[in-house]
């Protein structure tokens, strides 16, 4: 079997969020496994430079966008036995300092750079000697290229044509452009309509891929069940109900290759669920390099992620400070909307000894933070999977999470299961439901032979690719049957 993973960005190479994390992951674990597995995605600035051992492939690409042509290159690397990675070239649409846009503006021309990306996929997908068996695309970036491979299927000539799979990592994002872009694709004009890739009258490359590919999957199995309601479809309730019978979830895995608390240079210390000490040394350290007293006894709260409305902002401010009376501290790194990133910098202002915030983004400062923490925050308003949850649960940070998407699927509460629990949740999105869970958290960590045993609870969980790879196998092998 032979899978092609079509993605905007992959880890190591590009990144901006969990897609790259996921992308990456998958394709390594499927390798490993023994399933031939082909990535593609866009050359951006820089990759070249740090990957010395990409190559240059005799193939030119010369492909129609609108009423001109364009010209791209592809490159290739081999990074494992089974595992190869096709770079699409195109200076003018990738060579730029930022994957879709730069002071937090994205680029004007995004619909025509991933429509030639798209094209290029499918152009691979097509010509390739070891041609794949299934076409996976990952999100609105690669939404179209479904619909590219049913019309040139559809044309004549592609025979067998591979089967479609298309994963929604996240509904909020659905590359809607103006009307004026569908030129680019080339595509009949009949493409362009209700039941085509038209969403109020602009051209959306999600809508593409849940209209056109086989089969349909999101990144946990709630995620999958609450897109299907008005609150959680995006406007998309209509088309997904439709292909509600071609729609799964699978919860993402973590590579603990890089999340672990055993080797990783980003820490200052080791540990394992049955020795703690390392992590102690951490919280200490943590507090110390934020300025924060060194009080081991007080419980550390951490948030690690986006500063925005979808990850529970609006309830965390008030939240924290109706909380902040009580003996806890709260450490943040992060960025987003500025009108949150100037309300946390103004708390930590208000309350040096117990808010310390870092705006920005530090892979190393993640790590730390994560491994220092004795809980870690996502109050989030939607989440169709959430990694931080589970690097958490592995870092021996317990979670404190709203039960929605892959929050609910990975965590188990304290009103679920006395003995098994391995957080915090709450349901209600509202400020008071918040309050009572931090307020929980804090009486959980007074109680330590409590707060103990759920940490543990946690840490002894597997969310590995491995496991998580074999659930996408079955789904490849029953879409080959």
């Amino acid at each position: 079997m032979t899978i092609m993973q079509v993605s905007g960005e992959c880890f190591p190479y590009s990144k901006t969020g969990g897609l790259a994390d996921m992308v990456g992951a998958l394709s390594k674990a499927l390798a490993v496994r023994g399933t031939q597995v082909q990535v593609v995605t866009p050359l951006y600035r820089g990759i070249a430079g740090k990957f010395k051992e990409i190559q240059p492939m005799d193939w030119a690409l010369d492909l129609e966008m609108g009423d001109k042509v364009v010209s791209g290159k592809l490159y290739t690397l081999n990074p494992q036995p089974n595992l190869t990675i096709y770079f699409i070239e195109q200076p003018d649409y990738f060579d730029r300092p930022g994957i879709y846009g730069e002071k937090s503006e994205d680029y004007e021309d995004n619909s025509e750079r991933f429509l030639f990306f798209s094209k290029a996929a499918t152009n691979l997908a097509r010509y390739l000697t070891d041609a794949p068996d299934i076409v996976h695309a990952h999100d609105w970036q690669a939404g179209m290229v479904p619909a590219m491979i049913q019309h040139q299927h559809m044309r004549g000539g592609w025979y067998p044509v591979p089967t479609t799979c298309f994963t929604i990592h996240n509904l909020s994002y659905q590359g809607n452009f103006p009307s004026d872009s569908f030129s680019y694709t080339n595509l009949p004009s009949d493409y362009f309509g209700p039941h085509g890739v038209e969403f109020y009258k602009q051209v959306s490359f999600l809508k593409s891929g849940l209209i056109f590919a086989d089969q349909l999957t999101t990144v946990s199995p709630k995620y999958a069940k609450e897109i299907l309601t008005e609150e959680f479809a995006c406007g998309m309730r209509g088309v997904l109900n439709a292909r509600a019978e071609s729609l799964c979830g699978i919860l993402n895995g973590v590579d603990y290759e890089d999340w672990n608390t055993l080797q990783n240079p980003n820490l200052d210390a080791t540990y394992t669920v049955g020795k703690m000490g390392g992590k102690a040394l951490q919280k200490k350290n943590l507090q110390t390099m934020l300025g924060l007293p060194r009080e081991p006894n007080v419980p550390l709260l951490g948030l690690v992620g986006r500063l925005v409305d979808q990850k529970g902002m609006d309830l965390l401010l008030p939240a924290l400070h109706a909380t902040l009376d009580r003996r806890f501290q709260f450490v943040l790194l992060g960025s987003g909307m500025p009108f949150y990133q100037e309300g946390f910098k103004r708390l930590a202002r208000d309350y040096p000894d117990q808010v310390a915030v870092t705006i920005g983004y530090d892979n190393s400062l993640a790590h730390k933070i994560e491994a220092a923490s004795d809980f870690f925050v996502m109050p989030s308003k939607f989440e169709p999977c959430g990694l931080n949850q589970l690097y958490s649960l592995k870092y021996g940070s317990v979670p404190i999470v709203r039960a929605v998407g892959g929050l609910d699927d990975s965590i188990i509460g304290l009103s679920e299961s006395v003995h098994g629990a391995t957080g915090i949740k709450f349901n209600d999105y509202a400020v008071t439901a918040l309050e009572a869970a931090l307020n929980e958290a804090i009486d959980l960590y007074e109680d330590q032979k409590n707060y103990k045993k759920i940490r543990k609870n946690g840490m002894l969980k597997d969310f590995s690719w491995e496991r998580t790879s074999l659930e996408y196998l079955d789904l490849y092998d029953s879409l080959l049957q």
